[in-house]
């Protein structure tokens, strides 16, 4: 029988049944993306030899009641800032033991991909992921106890240089320190903000150059505020992702850039990129993650819309018309 060595007694319980029964969210998502059958003595072994740690007893004794998952309560206080608020983290779910589920600890986006790939520090256990999609998680902190001890939880901010934030003692006291989105509910706040940015913030100097040559769009930067309000008001906030509107901005940025600049190559791009929007002058997101951009661009130049000359890269001419008629529509 799996037996832990941080001083639990036998049968020991964490957690009431009154907490856990109201613990989890029952999506299909939740099911479908973390949940595994229950993990066996065997099983939790073999985990740990992999990932080179001793799991918490209390870690064990909650993926033992649901083997991963996404719970009600998915916020934590901190006491200083990160790149998700100034008072607090967000997590997604929580990964449980074994490698079936995407979001299981050694699964195709757990623990390991996480360190290897994503360059997480090797310092633990990535637990929970985050919101972010990979631009922030939580881990287990094996540092002062070692990989047989009982690990501090903490926040891994991969936008602020893998800035790490202390969060709890041991899993136990982060679980029962998780509370729910309501608490931090500033949704409508969010929304007028960067409405109100979107709408009279003022345009960076590099935007506002590139903007003074179109002759192919009347009010252009009326047209692009259009474009950016349509994404604040789907979101509720200011910035660019993965979907298709965000692929639409990056379009009209890269078109406006290159129109002014057609010997722009890859890296400068990139380099200039986060002085047009992401950093801009009131017209701003505030910040950005490189690798939204440099995933579109991948794309674009694998749908052949980009091509290269001389080590140049440019909008063919024909999609170069398909961005001017979209940004035309406002």
């Amino acid at each position: 029988m799996y037996k832990d060595n941080e001083g639990h007694k036998a049968g020991e319980q964490l957690f009431s049944n009154l907490f856990l029964a109201d613990f989890w969210d029952d999506s299909d998502y939740a099911i479908e993306d973390y949940q595994s059958e229950s993990p066996t003595d065997n099983l939790i072994h073999q985990i740990e030899k992999e990932l080179g740690y001793k799991l918490p007893f209390s870690y064990i004794q909650l993926m033992k009641h649901r083997n991963g998952g996404m719970p009600k309560n998915t916020n934590f206080l901190t006491k200083e800032s990160t790149s998700w608020a100034e008072d607090h983290i967000a997590i997604s779910g929580i990964m449980g033991i074994g490698r079936e589920k995407s979001y299981s600890l050694c699964g195709g986006l757990g623990s390991p991909f996480m360190i290897e790939e994503w360059g997480y520090p090797d310092i633990g256990v990535v637990i929970c992921d985050c919101p972010s999609a990979g631009h922030d998680v939580v881990m287990l902190d094996y540092r002062a106890c070692g990989k047989d001890g009982e690990p501090a939880v903490i926040h891994v901010d991969q936008e602020d240089d893998y800035k790490i934030t202390f969060l709890a003692d041991n899993f136990e006291a982060f679980i029962k320190g998780l509370v729910n989105d309501e608490q931090y509910d500033t949704s409508e706040e969010d929304k007028e903000e960067a409405l109100e940015i979107v709408a009279n913030g003022k345009f960076s100097s590099l935007l506002d150059e590139v903007c003074s040559g179109v002759t192919e769009v009347e009010q252009v930067e009326q047209k692009i505020r259009s474009k950016c309000t349509r994404i604040a008001e789907e979101k509720g906030h200011f910035s660019f992702h993965a979907d298709e509107l965000s692929y639409v901005m990056y379009d009209v940025q890269f078109w406006l850039y290159t129109k002014s600049n057609p010997d722009t190559n890859r890296d400068h791009y990139l380099a200039i990129y986060p002085n047009l929007i992401a950093f801009g002058d009131e017209f701003s997101q505030g910040g950005y993650a490189p690798s939204f951009v440099t995933d579109w661009l991948d794309q674009r130049i694998k749908e052949g819309r980009i091509v290269t000359d001389h080590g140049m890269i440019r909008f063919t001419d024909s999609y170069a018309l398909e961005v001017v008629k979209t940004l035309q529509e406002g």
